[in-house]
């Protein structure tokens, strides 16, 4: 698949799992790839150039919380949301659907799109597909998201075949509403979103739809909403392989650092999670050794680095009792150095993944770091 504003190519594979690249006009993105999430036009706690510096190709944008503050039209005068922020960079942004689907009493859903309040003043506002489609094009947004709808976790078999195809129109008018910003729609790209809760047959009828519509990547929505690790790999383990071989394949909301492992191996590209950021707001480190808190009294005087295998700015500057006097202190400096590790990991990760797949060493990779990571003999299925 060429295009001069989007190109994904694929290097190496392992089973599933593959590696490669896509090209946009901001810069290469390396696949598999997190992006970290940059909700409100920041990654929390760190500079563009740091995020750069963990080894990020792209983050995310969050459409929702930007159309209300500082506003998608304010965004566009003050030259989008690339220039707003200081990331010359590729940027994805979601559709803002999962969002206010979340707001709960204060949203009512209908065939045209979502009413809301704003949860910030209570002020109403209407998303729809069209309009999702010209926030993402004021913020400029280079991989923009289909608008779709959430579906509740659990749902029964008709609940998530009405909310599925109600999701696939949406599709339709995302993708005209799109296409109706030429300028942008010219060197940006658009990814649908394949739903279906649980059951495969639904997933199947959703990549049917989205396929007839086209897409450049394609994204597996309504996992990672509660069900758990063995029931999220159980959908991945046929839903991956529905998606186009030869287009992106992004796990949407994910994740934990085995989630990511088991989902590349069953040959998902791309990822997203707020928890490196928000988990190092609260005193969570990742390492390969698994999860530290750092809250915990035992680091108060442990003048040993955070991991010792790692060669982040955090981990090659200070010690454990340092970042435990942080933010048991509640200075903002623990919580930027304790995210910038998290990133830091989340990437060095990734690179990882990238190279067991080229080498074709990935049922190894991924075995020993669950092992390490989780302490579990080697192959053992992992849950929540």
């Amino acid at each position: 698949m060429t295009s001069p504003r989007f190109n994904f190519s694929i290097a190496a594979t392992d089973g599933p799992a593959r590696t490669g690249t896509i090209a946009m006009k901001r810069g290469e993105i390396r696949t598999p790839a997190f992006m970290p999430v940059g909700t409100a036009a920041t990654v929390k706690g760190m500079t563009p150039d740091g995020v750069r510096d963990t080894g990020a190709d792209i983050i995310l944008g969050n459409t929702y919380h930007l159309m209300l503050r500082p506003g998608a039209e304010r965004m566009a005068r003050l030259g989008g949301l690339h220039e707003f922020m200081g990331w010359g960079r590729p940027i994805l942004t979601d559709s803002g659907g999962y969002q206010v689907m979340s707001l709960g009493d204060l949203t009512k859903i209908t065939e045209e799109g979502v009413a809301f309040k704003s949860h910030l003043d209570g002020s109403r506002h209407m998303l729809t597909p069209e309009r999702s489609m010209e926030i993402q094009r004021l913020l400029g947004s280079d991989i923009v998201m289909a608008f779709d709808e959430c579906t509740p976790f659990p749902a029964t078999h008709e609940v998530a075949d009405k909310s599925m195809d109600r999701s696939m129109r949406w599709a339709a008018r995302s993708r005209a509403g799109f296409d109706s910003g030429a300028e942008h729609s010219a060197v940006s790209a658009l990814f649908g979103i394949q739903q279906g809760s649980m059951f495969a047959d639904l997933r199947a009828k959703s990549t049917e739809k989205l396929v007839e519509i086209g897409f450049d990547g394609y994204a597996i929505g309504g996992l990672a909403v509660g069900e758990g690790q063995d029931a999220m790999f159980g959908v991945l383990d046929y839903a991956a392989d529905m998606l186009p071989a030869d287009r992106p394949r992004y796990l949407m909301g994910v994740g934990k650092p085995d989630d990511i492992v088991g989902a590349v191996e069953r040959g998902v590209d791309m990822f997203d999670c707020v928890l490196p950021t928000r988990s190092g707001r609260n005193g969570q480190a990742f390492t390969w050794d698994g999860p530290v808190n750092i809250r915990n009294a035992k680091h108060a005087e442990d003048k040993s680095p955070l991991s010792a295998d790692c060669a982040c700015p955090t981990c090659t500057g200070w010690s454990r009792a340092y970042l435990h006097h942080l933010v048991k202190s509640g200075e903002m400096l623990g919580a930027m150095l304790m995210t910038g590790h998290n990133l830091w990991f989340y990437q060095r990760l990734m690179g990882g993944l990238r190279d067991a797949i080229s080498g074709r060493q990935l049922t190894a990779y991924a075995d020993e770091f669950r092992l390490r990571y989780r302490g579990a003999p080697s192959g053992t299925p992992q849950t929540d």
